[in-house]
């Protein structure tokens, strides 16, 4: 029996974002995959931590330190230790690169890298944590018996910026995460003062994700009459001020700031949008463009990044920096009722090939090759 402990900060942390949803649904996934695999969690001292159901089926250990601490002193001097419960166990899954715990003696350390934004666009975050994600993924290079990459974007990223040897880096997509529901949209709208028709956005609030530009390419569509309402559906993240401000300005349109939105709420509001867009400068991934496809919304990505990677041919791309770029998209794919119809089967046909059952899959086939 293969013995495994895997990091679960981001799952319980206030926003999860993209790493949490990782492990929600690769954890899972894995022990359906494999049941005669041990797996047991662990996580630093989190104020607050909200344990979800899933969690219950296996052991649960918390550290005595908080991230502030743990991290950094993991990445520098590789210390403190982790349990013996948990470093004696055959691998140490750490699903992000900012948080690479200590390998025991003979254990297999995986790290998996969601992206590399931290380099790519720096000015993104708090100069703290872009030393602690630098630090982070160093120790990863150093350490790593594998190195799982979200998309082969991300993997070339990884090659070119660091030393890591090709051999030990692995590419495992991920899926889309939002289960399919059925809350009644019109509901849901107006719990949220949505008014139909609208153009649909998601994800954090941060200037990496682009949506201040979001905003002015459809107060432009907006100005030649379209009806439509522009949702930015996400928590506010670091640096939100930009898009803020861009919203409050005096313009065409409506322009509406939903906050957090729980999952069934989410899902009804895909499904009620005339189009989804997903404009940001850099991804390593991009879960919203799968969310947005399997349901059948007509999407426009940005070129950058893995997002080509990811939608292939099942959705518009437009240069993200490109303001009348996103304009001229937006006005075909609103338009054009062949066009959008093409996109809603493909995009669902599309999003059909990436399941977490075949990204659990690929991560068992990883751990039997390092151990």
């Amino acid at each position: 029996m293969t013995s495994l402990a895997v990091l679960v900060d981001q799952v319980l942390g206030s926003v999860p974002g993209g790493s949490g949803a990782y492990v929600r649904h690769l954890v899972p996934a894995l022990a359906a995959a494999d049941p005669a695999l041990d797996v047991a969690l662990f996580h630093t001292r989190i104020r607050e931590a909200r344990p979800e159901s899933w969690m219950r089926r296996h052991w649960v250990e918390e550290l005595p330190g908080g991230m502030r601490s743990l991290y950094p002193q993991w990445a520098l001097r590789r210390g403190p230790p982790l349990p013996p419960g948990l470093s004696q166990r055959d691998l140490l899954h750490a699903p992000t690169a900012v948080a690479v715990p200590p390998a025991g003696d003979g254990q297999r350390l995986v790290v998996t890298v969601h992206d590399l934004a931290f380099l790519v666009h720096p000015e993104a975050f708090p100069r703290r944590w872009a030393l602690v994600y630098r630090a982070g993924l160093a120790r990863a290079v150093r350490s790593a018996d594998a190195l799982i990459a979200v998309s082969r974007h991300t993997a070339e990223d990884l090659m070119r910026r660091t030393r890591v040897r090709p051999a030990r880096v692995y590419v495992t997509p991920l899926a889309p995460i939002l289960p399919l529901g059925d809350a009644d949209v019109g509901k849901v709208l107006a719990r949220h003062r949505v008014h139909a028709p609208y153009i649909l956005s998601v994800g954090t609030l941060e200037p990496r994700k682009n949506l201040a530009r979001l905003v002015r390419a459809y107060r432009r569509l907006a100005a030649r009459g379209f009806p439509h309402t522009l949702v930015l559906a996400g928590p506010a993240g670091w640096r939100p001020g930009e898009l803020l401000a861009e919203t409050t300005k005096e313009g065409p349109g409506s322009v509406v700031l939903t906050g957090y939105v729980p999952e069934d709420d989410l899902d009804a509001l895909y499904r009620g949008a005339d189009v989804f867009v997903y404009p940001s400068l850099y991804e390593g991934f991009g879960l919203p463009v799968l969310d947005a496809m399997a349901r059948g919304v007509p999407t426009i990505v940005s070129t950058s990044s893995s997002l080509p990677e990811v939608a292939g041919e099942a959705a518009v791309p437009v240069d993200p920096r490109s303001i009348a770029g996103m304009v001229e998209a937006l006005e075909r794919v609103i338009t054009d009722v062949a066009l959008a119809a093409r996109l809603r089967d493909t995009g669902q046909a599309r999003a059909a090939r990436f399941s977490w059952e075949d990204t659990a899959r690929r991560t068992l086939d990883i751990y039997k090759t390092i151990l």
